[in-house]
């Protein structure tokens, strides 16, 4: 089988549809590690990837938490 007729394999194979990233592409850190664009914490960010859609639904609740924190300040 050559590689022309191998469909191309998706970028992340673990995305769900189910769980869509909170990311907005505005990926800076603040002082405590914390994206102030999705306001995840840097480690939630790396774990994405291999989270399953439970983790993923914890992950963007805590994220939501700290982004009405911050609002709120």
């Amino acid at each position: 089988m050559s590689d022309q007729s191998r469909p191309p394999k998706p970028l992340y194979s673990n995305v769900s549809p189910a769980v869509p990233s909170p990311c907005i592409s505005v990926c800076r850190l603040d002082e405590r590690r914390v994206c102030t664009g999705c306001f995840r914490h840097v480690e939630h960010i790396r774990e994405w990837r291999s989270a399953d859609d439970e983790r993923r639904r914890q992950i963007c609740h805590e994220a939501q938490t700290l982004r009405e924190q911050h609002i709120g300040h």
